[in-house]
């Protein structure tokens, strides 16, 4: 089984380590669209109007500043530059011994990036995956044409466990039939309500969860669904020919 994630929109800056090397990212058949984007990133955020053209606040102008020069800021592994209520569930940074070595089975979604491993090097940016940027247009729909003959390769067979937001789905929604998102629900005098916040929190959980059990990573829906239940109340709805399966996560009211 893969995890995937969503990036955070806000990011750790290192203080240290290597400037960006391409060579160093995970699935190299992406170099030429990571360097597309980010050259496209970097003259966007060189525009009197960057800010409100990549959707941020002024009170970002530093991070959007940043973006002219990514290639000469330091660079720390992805799952210590994403930061945010579930990579603090996810706690990444305690894992050992078997836990950690699942890490290698963890993946982000980026905007710059595409699909990032866990350990890969980058620097912080700020950009999002249903920014319009510059020719490229909304880059959840650029990526998927790039992403998909890659991925779907590199990922055949296995479940992939999805626990990105809608936007980021988007950009490489997978095989429908290996695929299972995680949705969280509230439930109080028996109505059911979406929660979000608390969705990002009760997936990075989950997943940390997974990554730390001694039986391993599950490699069906239905033995997802059993070691969801060893902390959660869990509901497994089917895949369909056209949606993925969901796993529900109940939460008190």
């Amino acid at each position: 089984m893969i995890v995937l994630l969503p990036p955070s929109e806000g990011k750790t800056l290192a203080a240290s380590g290597p400037v960006l090397d391409f060579d160093e990212l995970s699935f190299p058949e992406l170099t030429g669209a990571r360097i597309e984007v980010l050259e496209s990133l970097a003259e966007v955020s060189a525009e009197p109007d960057a800010c409100e053209q990549l959707g941020v606040g002024l009170s970002l102008q530093d991070d959007v500043e940043r973006n002219t020069h990514l290639t000469e800021i330091p660079c720390a592994p992805a799952l210590e530059t994403y930061t945010g209520v579930l990579y603090a569930a996810l706690d990444a940074g305690s894992m050992r011994g078997k836990a950690g070595e699942r890490l290698s089975q963890v993946y982000v979604s980026s905007a710059l990036f595409g699909l990032l491993a866990a350990g890969d090097p980058i620097p912080a940016y700020r950009l999002s995956m249903k920014t319009k940027l510059a020719a490229h247009g909304v880059l959840a729909t650029w990526w998927k044409k790039r992403l998909s003959p890659v991925l779907d390769e590199e990922f055949a067979g296995q479940l992939i466990l999805d626990c990105r937001s809608t936007e980021y789905r988007k950009s490489w929604p997978g095989p429908v039939d290996q695929v299972v998102t995680v949705s969280a629900v509230t439930e109080k005098n028996g109505k059911r309500s979406v929660v979000s916040h608390n969705a990002k929190l009760t997936r990075g959980e989950l997943a940390g969860h997974l990554l730390r059990s001694r039986a391993g990573l599950p490699e069906t829906p239905e033995a997802l669904l059993k070691a969801a239940r060893k902390h959660y109340e869990a509901e497994l709805t089917p895949a369909t020919k056209r949606k993925p399966a969901e796993l529900t996560i109940v939460l008190p009211g």
